[in-house]
């Protein structure tokens, strides 16, 4: 059997061995290479011309985006998806925007992940199922949303509800079962959606719309 080889790039070398473990286990899929930064990527891309890149969105240095840019200029073959925290409609679009093959979400089941990325690499637009609201709207680009609130993912939403109640977002991780600083990219797209500047601004905002808990 002829296994599929997997490019991993991350900035957490944690995140990136557990992820190469979960993927060992697939007799048809081998990790041929890992990259922390972009520019790694790049140079392991054009040395072993993989299957199907793993791309991290928010990396320190050369962006997943401005990476995924640089690899398609370079002509690199590999399907590239994006593996990311971020479930934001901007940086959804985006990526899609720059011809990525997929969009898959950390917090994936491990499944999930795997079903994901055999799809992708058979040819497929793979995305994770809580963001297909997303492409569903972007086919749609004459309706408009009513409310800012429907422009926040469910998570974002969540996000929201707990700072409106006081929680701190050691606090909010703890509830919702997730990292701090996923929490904390969770809050920045929501000030950014809502036009907010703060925590505080987000927490009078609620209020002010009846957001409950």
């Amino acid at each position: 059997m002829t296994r599929a080889q997997i490019l991993l790039v991350d900035d957490h070398p944690t995140l990136r061995q557990g992820l190469a473990q979960l993927i060992s286990l697939e007799d048809n899929l081998d990790v041929i290479a890992q990259a922390g930064s972009g520019d790694e990527a790049i140079s392991l891309a054009i040395k072993h011309a993989p299957d199907l890149i793993l791309l991290d969105l928010n990396m320190k240095g050369l962006s997943g985006i401005d990476t995924l840019i640089a690899l398609k200029r370079a002509e690199i073959d590999s399907k590239i998806v994006i593996f990311t925290v971020s479930d934001s409609e901007s940086d959804v679009l985006q990526a899609i925007k720059f011809n990525t093959d997929g969009y898959l979400l950390k917090d994936s089941e491990p499944e999930e992940l795997i079903e994901k990325i055999n799809l992708a690499i058979q040819g497929e637009f793979v995305i994770s199922s809580p963001l297909t609201k997303i492409l569903a709207r972007s086919l749609r680009p004459e309706s408009k949303a009513s409310s800012p609130l429907e422009n926040l993912t469910q998570r974002e939403l969540q996000n929201l509800k707990l700072i409106a109640s006081g929680k701190s977002n050691k606090d909010i991780a703890n509830t919702l079962g997730i990292a701090e600083t996923t929490v904390k990219v969770h809050v920045k797209n929501l000030l950014k959606k809502l036009g907010l500047k703060s925590r505080v601004e987000a927490a009078v905002w609620a209020v002010e719309h009846k957001i409950g808990h």
